[in-house]
């Protein structure tokens, strides 16, 4: 067997009161990803800036690269959580920059540089400013600098956050390509389906060690306990509701018009519910682990004020069009969305998404086209529009420098809340979202989980009738996507309005409806059963996830791009 390019034994990180990370071991080896997991604030980033000798630890042992953290820096490629490169910079003079720190001779400039922009496809977007590169193009330009010295060893921090599946795939597959040169390689991530694919798991939680060892050895256990579950009486927001009050219930997702089910034993009693036995996944065994995720009762839809549900569409566009001079970055958008339905808008990284949730909620104005929510026209009433919807933006946009409480001051305030009513809003969302204890933290120091608790509670202690997520869920622990989720299910249930992206496509089944945006078209349009059997009709795919219908449709969106395909 290989010896480790890293090792770490009994690892303590302390800061003041916090113990970040409690005796952890982890072993990486030559040729493999290992995969390091776990939820917010689990000590992931921590034990990599360890590794990366950006920080030491208090206790333990260490050998990376043959000595002690950051006494090899040559042989170690590191690419952090969030993206570290210069935005004025274009993606050459990033490349650059990075040789010259990384000591790159110049008669090795032109081949590295060729190499690279090859390996990650960017050679046509090379004088871009970096800052202008969709997701999917920064994440790569980040793992192209990270490799201008091929490294024994490249740390990776959650290098998939905020990626669409396509070129979550690429990442990944350029990232394998590595191994097969001997590199060992730590990769952080939030997505499970990405871990499973490593050749080892560690797995972190409030700093301790919960599990290491090959990804079937979680899976395995977890066989004969996952199910598809249906009801003939209930819908499938009723009834996830529902299972994930049971005792004998760990986990639930929406799949399709089913539920995936996680029990805590071979023989659940669950009656008037159809049970079909399926194949377990990591995620599976990660829930179990950590003792299965929240209930099925949502405190903030129980307060919410209840919505009828009516044939009014709560969210209207037509030939929604935005150019940015030469460039059109949506073109005719078009679709009706209506109270008590979520909506998806799907797309890859730079597609146009984007572009189009800002025009719905009033934060860009159309070229052309028209836009209404709750009945009113953003054009020609767009304050009256705006105090009906919530919005919680793509990136973390509240006041960093701000504290908790201040910013539930300033967007009661911002909502048009009242003393009264305003102080009212605030007590209810932080009892919900459990912010008590950090109200006079400034919001840009929190956790990613709590900034996004944070950033839902400001979106929706006014009780508007339509909600606008921008990938609310991104890069946060599946722990917490569910609790997300039992939030959105519970107000859509009040005849909430929900416009949703995201690029978890496990996420994308909770919508009634999805729209399909790519190169600024809309390419197809319908439910996530439909979008699913046309993919498999037209790519011959014969029971594919949503995931495989993302890219089938994406792949064969060339054919027309003109008119949305109403999915068969």
């Amino acid at each position: 067997m290989l010896e480790p390019v890293a090792i770490a034994k009994g690892v303590v990180k302390r800061f003041d009161a916090l113990i970040a990370l409690d005796g952890v071991d982890i072993a990486i080896t030559p040729g493999e990803i290992t995969g390091l997991v776990g939820p917010d604030a689990a000590g992931k980033t921590t034990l990599i800036r360890i590794l990366a000798g950006l920080m030491s630890a208090d206790e333990g042992e260490l050998s990376v690269l043959d000595g002690a953290p950051g006494t090899s820096l040559e042989q170690l490629g590191y690419m952090p959580q969030r993206f570290g490169l210069y935005e004025d910079l274009s993606v050459i003079q990033n490349l650059e920059l990075y040789a010259e720190l990384r000591g790159l001779s110049t008669e090795e400039k032109p081949e590295t540089y060729g190499r690279l922009l090859d390996f990650t496809d960017l050679a046509r977007f090379q004088d871009r400013p970096a800052g202008k590169l969709s997701g999917g193009m920064k994440q790569k330009l980040g793992l192209a600098c990270a490799l201008v010295k091929t490294p024994r060893l490249l740390l990776l921090d959650e290098p998939g956050v905020g990626v669409d599946p396509i070129s979550r795939r690429e990442l990944w597959a350029m990232v394998k390509a590595l191994t097969a040169e001997g590199i060992g390689v730590l990769w952080s991530t939030a997505y499970l389906d990405e871990a499973e694919k490593c050749d080892s798991v560690t797995m972190l939680n409030d700093g301790r060690l919960i599990y290491a060892g090959d990804p079937s050895g979680l899976t395995d256990r977890m066989k004969g306990r996952v199910f598809s579950a249906g009801s003939g009486t209930l819908d499938r927001r009723q009834l996830l509701a529902q299972l994930l009050d049971e005792s004998e219930v760990l986990d639930g997702t929406i799949q399709g018009s089913s539920i995936r089910l996680l029990t805590r034993n071979e023989h659940p009693s669950l009656p008037g519910i159809h049970l079909n036995s399926l194949a377990p996944r990591l995620e599976d065994g990660f829930m179990e682990v950590l003792g299965g995720g929240p209930g099925g009762t949502s405190a903030l839809a129980d307060a919410y004020t209840r919505f009828d549900r009516t044939d009014a569409p709560a969210i209207e566009a037509r030939a929604l069009t935005k150019k940015y001079g030469n460039f059109t970055a949506a073109n005719q958008i078009s679709f009706t969305a209506r109270p008590g339905q979520i909506f998806g808008l799907l797309g890859p990284n730079g597609a146009g998404k984007s572009t189009a949730f800002k025009m719905l909620c009033g934060l860009a104005t159309p070229t052309s086209g028209t836009c209404s929510v709750a009945g009113h026209s953003l054009k020609h009433t767009g304050p009256a529009a705006r105090q009906s919807l919530g919005y919680m933006a793509q990136k973390f946009s509240l006041y960093g420098d701000l504290s908790v409480e201040q910013n539930l001051n300033f967007f009661a305030g911002a909502y048009g809340l009242k003393k009264a009513a305003a102080r009212n809003a605030i007590d209810k969302v932080v009892e919900i979202f459990e912010l008590d204890s950090r109200m006079r933290t400034n919001a840009g120091v929190l956790p990613l989980g709590y900034k996004q608790r944070l950033a839902l509670a400001c979106a929706v202690m006014h009780e508007p009738p339509v909600l606008f997520l921008d990938e609310p869920t991104s890069g946060v622990d599946p722990v917490m996507r569910r609790e997300f989720w039992v939030h959105i299910n519970g107000l859509v249930s009040r005849g909430v309005c929900v416009l949703v992206t995201t690029h978890f496509m496990e996420e994308a089944e909770y919508c009634d409806d999805i729209l399909l945006i790519y190169r600024s078209e809309q390419i197809a349009m319908g439910s996530p059963d439909e979008l699913k059997a046309e993919a498999g009709r037209i790519a011959g795919l014969g029971d594919p996830t949503m995931e495989d219908a993302f890219i089938a449709l994406i792949e064969a969106s060339n054919i027309d791009t003109k008119n949305p395909r109403k999915a068969a």
